[in-house]
């Protein structure tokens, strides 16, 4: 199940929002039809939202008319804000998107740009397997045989459009024969753990138990977990980081219970513009999405809801980032980011 596959000039979307129950694939033609798929959650996961994001950007470019550079720029640079308001905390996006903005401005007319961006966008797409990879082989160094993994969210290959961040050390530990069980959280309220880790873990055929989101304490006092990894969405400079709400409960219950407490990501997802996570912003969606299950509703109408998609963990709670240049402590970040930015 490949997050995104893009033959012929046409990109196709795994509509995840969609998964278990049915695999099916969205056409995305243009930027407006990225951004719709982004925003409702079709393809989720801040390193598949950075490729995805990078593909909607050049497919938007073919639909531009104007002749001259200087036009053609300032209409892809219209196409670039509408895929960058979707979601304002994946850091991969902004990324992927400065990148394309940077791909158009070195060459000399707005055909050759066109293709230029094509080929940008699968460069960017084939460099998040070789990132995953390389912050899986990392990971495993962290993953002691025959222990119990805590993870929240998917970080797998439908988050990604690799092999996955956190749950990719986790799959690579299971090839390498360390024996590891997974203790995969809900992850509420749309259920990513759930639906998706659930479904990955499932086909690689790594040994797991599902569990809800507030059980997480309950398994660490009983001293059936080992450690925790998760991914990220944005990562100051200082380590604070953002990632799927519930993140900052889990390292909190983490540091209580001595455990240790991993984020995989790849550098793209730090921030050197965020000093700490109070220079992030947190992404507040529908509050549909907790008032209604599946569409029925789970609260009585006109229930007042908040609904935050991330949470900031301090620096201090983290032990360490798995990356594609290996582990990065906190105070490390600065001196590897603001040289790589």
């Amino acid at each position: 199940m490949d997050p995104l596959i893009f033959e012929n000039g046409t990109l196709m979307v795994l509509d995840q929002t969609r998964l278990p129950a049915e695999v099916s694939y969205i056409e995305i033609h243009n930027h407006t039809h990225m951004a719709e798929a982004i925003r409702n959650l079709s393809i989720r996961g801040a390193p598949a939202i950075g490729a995805g994001a990078a593909y909607g950007i050049a497919l938007g470019a073919k639909m531009i008319k104007e002749p001259d550079m200087a036009a053609f720029l300032e209409e892809l640079d219209g196409v670039i804000k509408a895929i960058t308001a979707t979601r304002p905390t994946a850091q991969n996006l902004f990324r992927a998107a400065a990148r394309m903005r940077q791909c158009a401005e070195q060459v000399g007319s707005p055909v050759l740009a066109k293709e230029a961006l094509i080929s940008e966008a699968k460069r960017i797409h084939r460099e998040q397997y070789d990132q995953d990879m390389a912050i899986s082989l990392h990971g495993l160094d962290v993953i002691p045989a025959g222990a119990a993994v805590l993870t929240h969210c998917n970080t797998g290959s439908l988050a990604t459009a690799g092999y996955g961040t956190a749950l990719g050390a986790i799959k690579l530990a299971h090839r390498h024969g360390k024996a590891v069980r997974v203790l995969a959280t809900e992850t509420r309220p749309l259920l990513q753990g759930a639906r998706l880790t659930a479904l990955e873990l499932g086909e690689a055929g790594i040994p797991f138990e599902l569990i809800a989101d507030s059980a997480a304490g309950h398994y660490m006092a009983r001293g059936k977990i080992s450690l925790v990894i998760t991914g990220a969405d944005r990562i100051a400079l200082n380590g604070d980081t953002a990632n799927k709400i519930g993140t900052y409960t889990l390292a909190v219950l983490a540091g209580v219970h001595g455990l240790p407490f991993y984020i995989a990501a790849p550098l793209t997802t730090f921030d050197p513009a965020a000093a700490t996570g109070n220079n992030i912003v947190i992404e507040e969606r529908n509050t549909d999405e907790i008032t209604f299950f599946n569409g029925v509703p789970s609260a009585p109408p006109n229930t007042p809801a908040l609904n935050p998609a991330f949470d900031i963990t301090p620096a201090r709670l983290i032990t360490a980032f798995i990356t594609e240049q290996g582990l990065l402590r906190p105070g490390e970040i600065c001196r590897i980011i603001t040289r790589s930015a």
